[in-house]
């Protein structure tokens, strides 16, 4: 089966530090599959050697079966880029950053033309095509890039951190173009991000990672399943110690229990036929419950379920600042 982008065994190290950890997956046409994970989890590193700006290590990386390390110039022609930083020209109009874009990949003047007012019109942006970019609101120039990625026709569209930055409409807004777009051109969309609900929104597939390793690859909801349980109560309890817990854990109706800030999340068949039961046992034994909430497992379960914290957590994780954006973090025990 031939794979839009397919990746085995890369390895990428920074001196001491190994960013990417012998990973291997693959992306299959037509789909948006996504990289979740915090910043300096791999997924930026990994997206540069699939995009040829990074060698890797070891192992080898392809898009359309085309070796990104043997073949970068053929690679470059059959993708399209949105960075996490936003790089538009901002003394140019719309007009003129998708021009110079189509230039460069070669597109022909009548066919770049054409493209652009198409582009514009699907971004929201024709009326603003002879504004400058420098007028644009954040959401805007990510929609202009995007449009700029497509300018030439790609095969895949990478998108890193695709709405970083970006107010909860606007991010909606972004949503809402990529998935017309999917499904107007069935054009291959791979995205990285730290968003659980985008991944959630987006993505047919998902890969978590984390330390530069995948934990866990498939679609959203076969992700959720694989925790156990399909609902969790979220409780904050007062005089609650290790006995408790073991009692808790050995109830036959709960799955799994795992602690969150000073909560504890408990993993039931059913949260309504499980309640009557734990509060029995919080009263018979003294427990005092000073919040409780109940909800359906989410993609933030998955991530604290593959990785035991949560992505927030792993967010506080600081970053070697001299290698850049989209560096690893510290593997537990790593010497920088």
């Amino acid at each position: 089966m031939a794979y839009a982008a397919e990746v085995k065994n890369i390895v990428k190290k920074f001196q001491s530090v190994t960013a990417v950890n012998d990973v291997s997956f693959s992306v299959n046409e037509g789909e948006i599959f996504g990289f979740l994970g915090p910043n300096g989890a791999g997924k930026t590193t990994l997206i540069r050697i699939l995009t040829c700006l990074m060698k890797p290590t070891s192992g080898q990386a392809s898009i359309r079966g085309i070796d990104v390390v043997k073949h970068p110039s053929l690679v470059r022609r059959n993708i399209g880029v949105v960075s996490q930083a936003l790089t538009s020209d901002l003394d140019l109009t719309a007009y003129e950053n998708l021009n110079i874009y189509g230039k460069y990949f070669d597109v022909p003047k009548k066919e770049r033309k054409e493209s652009i007012d198409y582009l514009l019109g699907k971004v929201d942006l024709k009326d603003r095509a002879k504004d400058l970019v420098a007028t644009y609101s954040g959401g805007m120039r990510r929609r202009l890039e995007i449009a700029r990625g497509l300018i030439h026709k790609p095969y895949i569209l990478f998108l890193d951190e695709p709405t970083i930055g970006l107010d909860p409409q606007s991010r909606r807004v972004i949503w809402e173009l990529l998935q017309k777009i999917r499904k107007e051109t069935g054009l291959t969309i791979f995205i990285t991000t730290h968003y659980m609900d985008e991944a959630d929104v987006l993505c047919d597939r998902i890969g978590i990672i984390d330390y530069g390793k995948i934990v866990a690859l498939d679609s959203p909801a076969n992700l959720k399943r694989t925790i156990g349980g399909f609902d969790i109560i979220e409780v904050t309890l007062g005089n609650f110690g290790p006995e408790g817990m073991e009692k808790l854990k050995a109830m036959p109706f709960v799955k799994s229990v795992t602690e969150k800030d000073e909560s504890l999340r408990i993993y039931v068949e059913d949260a309504a036929k499980s309640m009557p039961v734990l509060f029995e046992e919080f009263k018979k034994t003294g427990v005092i419950i000073e919040y409780l909430a109940i909800h359906e497992q989410t993609l933030e379960d998955v991530f604290i379920h593959y990785t035991g914290k949560t992505i927030r957590e792993a967010e506080t994780q600081k970053v070697n600042f001299f290698i850049g954006a989209g560096a690893p973090r510290r593997m537990p025990g790593a010497r920088i």
